[in-house]
C-alpha cells in the first residue's frame, strides 16, 4: 500500500482495486483469527491456554505473511497530533465520571502508585495491542472487503462489542468506541492516541463502577462463571480487571492462574 494510501480517509484504496487471491486470504485471516478469538473467550480455562498459545500464533504468522508495513499499520509519527484530541475526550470523560462515582461510592482504586502500576501497568500495553488488533488487523482487511471504508469500520466495530458479550456494560461501550476509533483510524492512521485512549476509558470503567455489576470487566465465559469474591481492590494477586476482546478475555497477561489482565 502506498503512502499517499495511508494519509487519510479519502486516499484508501477501494476493495475492487485488490485481486480476488488478496481477498480470499483476508476472508481466511478474517474467519480464522476471529473464530479463535471466540473460541478462547468462550472456553473455560484448561483448554483456554491452548487456544490463547494457538491465537497467537496464528496472528503473528499471518501478520508476517502480509505485513504492510508499520506506518500503514498505524506506528508512526504522521497523524498523532491530528488526532490525539480523542485522548482530551477520554480525559473529559473519564474525570467527571471518576468524580460522580466518588459521590456515590462506587469509587475503588488501588493504593499508591506502585499500586496503579501493578494493576494497570500491563494494561496499558494490552491497550496497544487490541487497538493494533483492531485497527491494523480486522479494519484493514475489512476495508479491502468491502465496498466502502465506512461500512468496514462498522462492521469491526460491531464483531469488536459481540466479542465482549455478554457483558451488559463493555459490550455498548466498546461499539461505540470500536466505531469511533476506526474511523479516527482511517482518517489519521496513528494507533498511539487510539491506544492512549483506549487505557483512559478501561482504567476509568475498572474503577468507577462496582465490580458485581461488571463482574470485574470479565467476558464471555467468564462473564458467566463470575463469582464475586468477599473484598475487592485492584491488585495482581486476587483481583481481576479485564476489557479483553480480541485475543483472550481472561488470561493474557495475568502473573496467576486466578487473574487476567485487560
Amino acid at each position: 500500500m502506498s503512502e499517499t494510501s495511508i494519509a487519510g480517509i479519502d486516499s484508501v484504496e477501494p476493495a475492487a482495486s485488490f485481486p480476488p487471491r488478496r481477498r480470499v486470504w483476508d476472508v481466511c485471516d478474517l474467519v480464522a483469527g476471529y473464530s479463535l478469538i471466540l473460541a478462547v473467550i468462550w472456553s473455560p480455562r484448561l483448554l483456554q491456554r491452548w487456544l490463547y498459545l494457538a491465537a497467537i500464533a496464528w496472528f503473528a504468522v499471518s501478520v508476517a505473511f502480509t505485513f504492510p508495513g508499520w506506518r500503514t499499520l498505524g506506528f508512526r509519527i504522521r497523524g498523532f497530533w491530528g488526532s490525539v484530541w480523542v485522548v482530551g475526550i477520554a480525559l473529559l470523560i473519564a474525570l467527571p465520571a471518576t468524580l460522580l462515582a466518588g459521590d456515590l461510592g462506587t469509587l475503588h482504586h488501588p493504593e499508591g502508585f506502585r499500586g496503579w502500576l501493578r494493576s494497570f501497568g500491563g494494561y496499558a500495553v494490552w491497550s496497544l495491542v487490541q487497538q493494533f488488533l483492531l485497527q491494523g488487523y480486522f479494519l484493514l482487511r475489512l476495508v479491502r472487503l468491502l465496498p466502502h471504508r465506512h461500512w468496514a469500520a462498522v462492521v469491526a466495530a460491531t464483531i469488536f462489542a459481540a466479542a465482549h458479550l455478554p457483558n451488559p456494560v463493555l459490550t455498548p461501550a466498546t461499539l461505540v468506541w470500536g466505531l469511533t476509533a476506526c474511523l479516527v483510524f482511517l482518517r489519521w492512521r496513528n494507533i498511539y492516541p487510539l491506544a492512549m485512549a483506549h487505557a483512559i476509558f478501561g482504567i476509568c470503567i475498572a474503577i468507577t463502577v462496582p465490580p458485581h455489576v461488571l463482574h470485574n470487566m470479565r467476558v464471555g465465559l467468564g462473564y458467566l462463571t463470575y463469582r464475586p469474591r468477599t473484598h475487592t481492590h485492584l491488585s495482581q494477586s486476587d483481583h481481576s480487571v479485564s476489557t479483553v476482546a480480541w485475543v483472550i478475555a481472561d488470561a493474557p497477561m495475568r502473573r496467576s492462574a486466578r487473574q487476567a489482565l485487560p
